[in-house]
């Protein structure tokens, strides 16, 4: 197959059963819990009495079934009582698209989608993609990666996925972030979903950079680029991304700072914000 010809869409996979673990600054398990659709892990060990402190790391294991670990280091955290999830209320609120209009007796089909990102840097810059015509965000920007594959490690996606979205090949450091989105919604091929979102994103390094090519063509990129940080906030990148290197760029690469998970900005942000901008490259992926 050339470069110029289109690639044949991936295979749907089962999505992984996904597993949030709390560990003490010491390193001891204090909290295991399964990750159900639409919830928010830091919400979810709040239910259980742990406050998050940042993000440790994501272990991939397939015996029968793929399972993520996601673990978190945790502090108690200190309430009065312990909080029910009735007290707590959902772990993370349900957004809908602007203006979503359902016909009569339409019911949203669940999805979650699993995606690693990376936040990757060099000699020339930031690397960044922009969204096709595939997407719901065509001429914007993010950044590099996209769904893990059936039974494959979110760092080994990352790999595969800058170097099919940009042709650079890069070194995973450490686990930057990772963040949850839930909301009801169409998808570009207009099936109604209630779509439950969780990205993982790396800091990686490129030594040797070179001038961005896309490889995945006729895929949800349409370019990439290495942009100088001076640059980035003239770029237009999407809103949900741009809350996003806000919260890694506080982070430094050290892990400290925040607590490693980002939640999708609320209705005070302004309508300029994530509510009206759900997550359109995650939403953006092929079809079966």
């Amino acid at each position: 197959m050339t470069s110029g010809q289109a690639q044949p869409a991936r295979r749907q996979h089962e999505p992984p059963l996904l597993v949030v673990v709390g560990v003490d600054p010491m390193g001891a398990e204090v909290a295991r819990l399964v990750l159900g659709h639409g919830d928010d892990p830091t919400a979810l060990l709040a239910v259980h009495g742990w406050e998050v402190r940042r993000a440790r790391a994501v272990t991939s294991e397939t015996v029968g079934k793929h399972v993520l670990t996601m673990s978190f280091v945790v502090a108690p955290s200190f309430v009065a009582e312990p909080r029910s999830v009735a007290s707590v209320g959902r772990p993370m609120r349900t957004r809908r698209d602007q203006n979503l209009v359902l016909s009569e007796g339409e019911v949203p089909e669940p999805h979650q989608r699993v995606a690693a990102y990376a936040f990757v840097t060099s000699s020339r810059g930031v690397l960044m993609t922009q969204f096709s015509g595939r997407t719901n965000a065509e001429g914007r920007w993010g950044l590099p990666g996209g769904g893990i594959e059936g039974g494959e490690a979110p760092e080994l996606a990352v790999v595969r996925e800058v170097w099919e979205e940009s042709g650079q090949v890069i070194e995973v450091r450490d686990l930057a972030v990772i963040q949850a989105s839930h909301w009801i919604g169409r998808a570009p091929t207009g099936r109604l979903e209630d779509f439950h979102g969780v990205r993982v994103v790396y800091w990686a390094v490129c030594p040797e950079p070179t001038e961005p090519v896309v490889h995945d063509i006729g895929g949800t990129t349409a370019a990439a680029a290495w942009v100088p940080t001076t640059d980035l906030d003239r770029l237009g990148v999407t809103s949900s991304w741009r809350s996003l290197l806000r919260d890694v760029g506080r982070l430094g690469g050290t892990g400290a700072g925040t607590s490693g998970v980002v939640t999708a900005p609320d209705e005070a942000d302004g309508p300029q914000h994530h509510h009206h901008d759900p997550d359109p490259d995650d939403r953006a992926r092929p079809q079966p």
